[in-house]
């Protein structure tokens, strides 16, 4: 069995003491924690995009929230910042912080206008699951302290 990451190969072979299932595991992990990255950047993308192009529902929506106008621009081009470092690879770690203070954001707001903060929330916990699957050492207390 081969294994490919970051332009690194290694073969795997099917010895004793090697258990191919958890090397698969770990591949099918890693895949399903890129795609979320990907999908979710995407996600978010297109919520500025909407907010950028004026929608009239999502305009109506946020100046009910307090962010119409250049404000409203300034929400939009800081999700496309957040959500483009998250994607990248080589700065998903600043990116998952930009997002997580975006989206923690988003939730007090809504909280403070007596909404439901369930899409925001629930967006903000995918983006965590995708960070965890793709670098589960990552929310390890272990790792800090090496």
């Amino acid at each position: 069995m081969k294994l490919a990451h970051a332009g690194v190969t290694l073969k795997v072979s099917a010895q004793p003491g090697i258990n191919t299932r958890s090397v698969t595991r770990l591949g099918t992990r890693f895949r399903t924690g890129n795609f979320l990255a990907y999908f979710l950047s995407v996600v978010l993308v297109g919520s500025a995009t909407v907010k950028l192009l004026q929608v009239q529902p999502v305009v109506s929506r946020m100046a009910v929230l307090g962010f119409d106008g250049a404000k409203l621009t300034l929400i939009a081009i800081l999700e496309i910042a957040s959500a483009l470092l998250f994607a990248y690879k080589h700065t998903r770690s600043f990116g998952l912080l930009m997002v997580s203070a975006y989206l923690g954001g988003a939730i007090a707001t809504h909280v403070g206008h007596d909404q439901l903060p369930t899409q925001p929330a629930i967006v903000l916990a995918l983006i965590w699951l995708a960070a965890w699957l793709r670098h589960p050492g990552m929310l390890s207390a272990r790792d800090l302290n090496s």
